[in-house]
């Protein structure tokens, strides 16, 4: 039985005893029948594959430029199929058994540079009481990081003004410090001292922070379509979510120079892998100190008198 014939005949099994969608079927198939055309082209064939040849094969890939994705997704068929080699009894071991597949590189958020944060954030009309209630919101978010879930939960008793602070239950209900700067501060004070009430008149009562034009419960939906809106109005042409201002804070404190440890706690991160995201940010700073002082760079020269 050749290489071909013993891949049909895993795909076969796969079909039966796992009912796997023809598509499916067909990128198993392609990944693997290149895989074994790459181990013909070494002279060799899957009942002898090793892990050299394996490593070469990822190497090849990767010098092709094929993204992690994909190598991921390859690495996951032929470890399919030499475990099928394997309890079959055509090899006595599973040559994948060590190989670590690539890391799957996460995409970077989308963000807001500061100029249109600056412009997202003066678009509400604030001699209006809709419009002062969506700044001080907005304000909000991008001055704390906080999830938009966590934004709208916020009850009235959970600011405390005098210290600067917000108290939010956040992911897997755990409760958090939020810090919030003086400027969000004060327009949260004239929109709860002024406007929460009149849009509260009439309306049962809610322990809710931020509120509807009809006195409810702020939604996540209801937000969601205000932020769109403000960013219209502000010329924003990019994709923006509430989710998009949340990583707009940590990017822009990352790029003044933050460490990843204190925005991982300021966002509420458990890991502080998952901050890890950010640290292209940082890596861009950095490379633009080491260009301006380093003594061999050449725009330290340049500078030079």
């Amino acid at each position: 039985m050749n290489d071909f014939e013993r891949i049909q005949a895993f795909l076969d099994e796969q079909w039966m005893e796992r009912g796997l969608a023809d598509h499916t079927i067909t990128a198993y198939r392609n990944d693997l029948e290149s895989f074994a055309g790459f181990l013909g082209g070494r002279g060799t064939e899957l009942i002898a594959a090793s892990r050299e040849d394996l490593s070469a094969w990822l190497a090849d890939m990767a010098e092709r430029g094929l993204a992690a994705s994909s190598v991921a997704r390859k690495l996951s068929a032929l470890r399919r199929l030499f475990r099928h080699l394997l309890e079959n009894g055509v090899r006595g071991d599973d040559p994948t058994r060590l190989i670590v597949a690539p890391k799957k590189r996460r995409p970077l958020p989308k963000v807001l540079d500061e100029i249109e944060v600056e412009a997202l954030l003066a678009a509400p009309d604030r001699a209006t009481p809709l419009g002062l209630r969506d700044a001080a919101m907005l304000e909000t978010l991008y001055a704390t990081g906080m999830r938009v879930s966590e934004l709208v939960s916020i009850g009235f008793g959970d600011l405390n003004a005098e210290a600067g602070f917000f108290r939010v239950v956040g992911k897997g209900d755990k409760e958090r410090v939020v810090l919030v700067h003086e400027r969000a501060l004060a327009l949260l004070d004239r929109y709860a001292g002024q406007v929460r009430p009149l849009l509260m008149a009439g309306s049962p009562p809610t322990d809710a922070l931020f509120v509807t034009a009809r006195g409810e419960a702020m939604t996540r939906q209801n937000f969601w379509y205000l932020i769109r809106r403000h960013a219209a109005m502000a010329g924003i042409l990019k994709s923006i979510s509430p989710h998009g201002l949340r990583h707009s804070f940590a990017t822009h404190l990352v790029k003044h120079g933050a460490d990843l440890r204190g925005v991982q706690m300021l966002l509420g991160h458990a890991q502080v892998t998952t901050t890890e995201i950010y640290t292209h940010v940082a890596n861009d700073r950095l490379r633009q100190v080491h260009a301006r002082f380093h003594p061999r760079s050449g725009q330290a020269r340049a500078g030079e008198s």
